[in-house]
């Protein structure tokens, strides 16, 4: 079967420089970092026969996927697309790339535009996961800092309304300190911020691979602090030595763990994710559980929360890419890839 990868590594294919860029990150990203992940990604699908073209998610894109995969006799798509696209420029960038491959026809795996989107803003993710019943921290939108925090009690933990990779995460303790952190935010990435309680506990990841009444839930990811500080998730503290020790299974108890496999399932439907995506919660002192957000397109590197987790399921590294290529193949065609 034809397989196009694509992804986002040269950011020149645009018609114009115009709108937010992506984000520079404020270190250097692992060694082999995001290539290397692409490349064992088509390695994978490689291992199981398919036919695999990397592509770049740019102004290019569909010229290039009508001349790999050209329609059948029958008018039927002759491949699929494994998206990992992350988008070069503008708002939601996650969804330009399902966008246009909804628009030409062209099947692929991951979420649709619409969830992409969903889980891209943190303020409607969060809105519609509370509005689901599952817990979530208190939180208020700021684009001053001056704004009034009302009665979110500190420390509070503040980040970019739009971003993922942890980019300008800030844990505040003092409300001294809110606006410049706040205007940092809106400076850098042109949007608000997203201001939100800190949990003081345990931070677990949940993945989840499936579509409706069928969605696998992996084992129980908590991650590590030991001593470091701040004890949040920033970008230094995934991509930098010494990093955050990754436990899995997670030891919790059984009728919590359960509690978490349940609400995780529950923030996967409300933002009408697909095929597979990660939540991130924390468990403060006291044993209550709380959804930080959801990610629809989750890291899939070696040492990823989400492909860990895999491997503790029993997937082998091959096992997980084919396997999240069948439910989405699936999900079009009602059977398995092959």
């Amino acid at each position: 079967m034809r397989v196009a990868v694509v992804w986002n590594n040269n950011l020149a294919g645009v018609i114009n420089r115009f709108g937010q860029p992506y984000p520079t990150p404020p270190g250097p990203w692992p060694e082999g970092g995001y290539s290397g992940t692409i490349g064992r990604i088509a390695t994978a699908l490689q291992e199981r026969g398919h036919d695999t073209l990397l592509c770049e998610g740019d102004k290019g894109l569909l010229t290039t996927l009508e001349q790999y995969m050209p329609p059948d006799l029958h008018h039927r798509p002759s491949g699929i697309v494994f998206n990992l696209a992350e988008g070069i420029q503008g708002d939601y960038r996650f969804i330009h790339v399902p966008a246009m491959l909804e628009m030409a026809g062209v099947p692929y795996t991951g979420s649709s535009p619409l969830a992409q989107g969903l889980q891209d803003d943190k303020v409607v993710s969060k809105t519609l996961i509370r509005d689901c019943g599952v817990p979530t921290p208190n939180y208020r939108v700021m684009r001053l800092g001056t704004e009034s925090s009302g009665d979110l009690r500190f420390p509070v933990v503040v980040k970019p309304r739009h971003e993922d990779n942890s980019f300008g995460l800030h844990l505040v303790n003092e409300p001294a300190q809110l606006r410049q952190a706040v205007e940092e935010i809106v400076a850098t990435y042109r949007q608000d911020a997203l201001v939100e309680e800190y949990i003081d506990g345990r931070e677990i990841a949940v993945g989840l691979l499936g579509n409706d009444n069928d969605v696998e839930v992996l084992p129980l990811l908590e991650k590590d602090f030991g001593d470091r500080e701040p004890r949040i998730m920033t970008w230094e503290a995934k991509y930098t030595a010494p990093g955050v020790k990754k436990v899995c299974p997670a030891q919790i108890e059984g009728s919590l763990a359960g509690v978490l496999r349940d609400i995780s399932v529950a923030t996967f439907r409300a933002c009408l994710c697909r095929d597979y995506a990660r939540v991130d919660l924390r468990i403060d002192r006291s044993g209550r559980p709380f959804v930080l957000e959801i990610n629809s397109m989750p890291g899939l590197s070696m040492n990823s929360s989400y492909v860990e987790a895999a491997k503790s399921a029993g997937y082998s590294f091959s096992g997980l890419i084919n396997r999240i290529l069948d439910i989405a193949h699936r999900r079009y065609f009602g059977m398995d890839s092959h």
